[in-house]
């Protein structure tokens, strides 16, 4: 006999999450993004040091300021490796089309000053990682409860190429270090579950 979990249902909605690249341009109320983000202050945090800070863009003219910032560090980027303008130019277009048609971008940043200035070396190294740790686990918490209302996402790492622009388009102090960006917005797409690997070719039981 087959042994239904209780909370089976919620384990099919966890498993539905897709990654959402299409969205409608219905705004987004203020109500529930303030939801999702109180959802998303609920993960865990290495020390409860609760390290993620966040910026969110809703005006065309904050996420035109982002859009600028960041691919004129592309281009920069891009410059010195040589590729070809027609490329480079396709890449800003694309990016800029992107940040611009998402109806609402939270940044995500790792708060610096949370870390404790008296440890050793290597103790701050393994300090900053669990602080990135702790700001993905928020994302994903983010990303969780936004499916939850309905919304679709996705997260991009642009900001971790762009750092200093990241922090001089929407005036965050350089404390704040950006760890990445999830568009959201209700789909305008549905995606096919992606192949996934089975449990058997990744978990050692011991």
């Amino acid at each position: 006999m087959k042994i239904i979990p209780v909370n089976e249902d919620l384990h099919v909605f966890l498993r539905s999450r897709r990654s959402i690249r299409q969205f409608k341009p219905d705004p987004i109320p203020l109500s529930i993004i303030q939801t999702v983000l109180e959802t998303a202050i609920f993960a865990p945090s290495a020390h409860n040091t609760q390290p993620w800070r966040f910026v969110v863009l809703t005006s065309t003219d904050g996420k035109s300021r982002l859009a600028e910032s960041i691919t004129a560090r592309f281009r920069h980027d891009m410059l010195t490796e040589d590729l070809p303008e027609i490329d480079i130019q396709a890449r800003v277009e694309r990016s800029t089309k992107r940040v611009k048609e998402a109806p609402v971008i939270i940044i995500f940043f790792l708060d610096r000053t949370q870390a404790d200035p008296k440890l050793d070396s290597l103790q701050q190294k393994t300090e900053a990682l669990l602080g990135v740790q702790t700001v993905a686990m928020a994302g994903l918490q983010l990303l969780l409860a936004a499916h939850a209302e309905g919304l679709g996402g996705t997260w991009i790492c642009w900001p971790l190429f762009a750092p200093e622009e990241t922090r001089q388009a929407l005036g965050v102090v350089p404390e704040w270090e950006p760890q990445g960006m999830v568009f959201l917005g209700y789909p305008a797409e549905t995606p096919e579950l992606p192949k996934r690997i089975t449990l058997q070719q990744i978990t050692r039981f011991l």
